[in-house]
């Protein structure tokens, strides 16, 4: 999926809100927007939009002096991802299909802004009602289960920190014999590293390893050689998060994506519109 002129605007807004976030200086926000738009001149349309969103995304880091900015905001999002677990896994558990309400809760993760709640937030259970509620289309929950109870090698391909703890019930549906999950090789805004991994617990019930990439999606010559490998090797890849879409959409591969459409590039593709929980296979030829 190449970069769209709407993606432009879409990251220097992000640049922004990201120096907000990291309370910058208004010089140093002014810098970094002057950089953004400079990359953004620079920028391969013809290329994914996470490749330029990882230059852009790339002068907050260097502003703070810090490979990883947001690290304290993930230690958060996780953390309050982690208190509200038990409450989501007894939700999953009592519904009459619990893997189709594990799919919905993992595609719902991003939608809920744990920057802005707490566990004890009745806006939170909420949202997880209206979770169990947003539509899946049933041909892809239904070819979604049926790749799983057939597969014998799943790739994990995990989105943020914090939404990678929502994913739990689904990942223990699919089974750590079969599963490999995959985070970040190096810390991009908030997506998910081994870091995180870790704090939510997931080393220590699956394989997790990592795409040795920091672009904020999966660009297979980015990635490392042992990723590749294991990419190659799957014979189920769950693709997880509208980033991974865009990067991963034209790759020709056992992909099934699972995400929620977050912009009007991404639902003018899909045919779908924004909010819409996605449960698709790649298109072969």
């Amino acid at each position: 999926m190449k970069t769209f002129p709407e993606c432009i605007p879409c990251f220097i807004k992000q640049v922004l809100d990201a120096a907000w976030a990291l309370s910058l200086s208004d010089e140093e926000t002014r810098i970094a927007l002057m950089e953004a738009l400079e990359a953004a001149r620079n920028a391969d349309w013809n290329l994914p939009a996470p490749l330029t969103g990882r230059d852009m995304h790339g002068i907050t880091a260097r502003q703070q002096g810090t490979p990883d900015p947001w690290a304290a905001h993930k230690r958060l999002h996780t953390q309050t991802a982690l208190d509200l677990l038990p409450r989501l896994q007894r939700m999953v558990d009592a519904s009459p299909d619990p893997f189709a309400a594990a799919v919905q809760f993992a595609v719902a993760g991003n939608a809920i802004d744990l920057g802005v709640t707490s566990a004890h937030d009745p806006d939170v259970d909420r949202a997880f009602a209206a979770a169990l509620q947003r539509p899946l289309n049933p041909d892809g929950l239904e070819d979604l289960r049926r790749s799983v109870e057939e597969a014998r090698a799943v790739l994990f391909l995990a989105d943020n920190a914090g939404e990678i703890v929502f994913d739990i019930p689904l990942l223990e549906r699919i089974g750590p014999s079969k599963l490999t999950v995959v985070v970040r090789g190096r810390p991009i805004l908030n997506d998910a590293t081994m870091d995180d991994a870790e704090q939510s617990g997931l080393t220590r019930r699956f394989t997790v390893i990592d795409n040795g990439s920091d672009i904020p999606g999966t660009w297979l010559p980015d990635c490392s050689p042992s990723f590749r490998a294991a990419f190659s090797a799957a014979d189920l890849i769950i693709s997880k998060g509208q980033g991974n879409f865009e990067t991963l959409s034209e790759v020709q591969a056992p992909v099934i994506f699972v995400f929620l459409v977050k912009c009007a590039v991404v639902a003018r593709i899909t045919g779908e519109p924004v909010g819409t929980a996605i449960v698709k296979r790649a298109a072969t030829p």
